[in-house]
């Protein structure tokens, strides 16, 4: 099975380091040892994924507890790319 690389683009970056102190090294040490492996390998389907409903480009979304990690999934250069993150009750709309 064809591995896909992961991508941060410099808002993702930004927003993830607007994320409060106390937080934030836990929420970087779940994205790198937890979410990119199994972004890696299945981007798609799990259990904290879901492709969200009437959004151009396709965007999927990843939850650790309080916070949506957004992202796109390049299928032909096999690239997720991390777009941004937010609190849920700010991210929706």
């Amino acid at each position: 099975m064809n591995r896909y690389r992961i991508f941060e683009t410099t808002i993702f970056q930004e927003d993830l380091e607007g994320i409060p102190n106390p937080f934030r090294s836990k929420v970087i040490d779940k994205l790198r040892n937890y979410v990119y492996p199994q972004l890696r390998q299945q981007p798609h389907f799990g259990l904290n994924i879901k492709k969200l409903k009437n959004w151009s480009p396709e965007t999927w979304r990843y939850r650790i507890g309080p916070w949506r990690f957004f992202y796109e999934i390049d299928e032909k250069q096999k690239v997720v790319s991390m777009t941004t993150l937010d609190q849920r009750k700010d991210a929706y709309g």
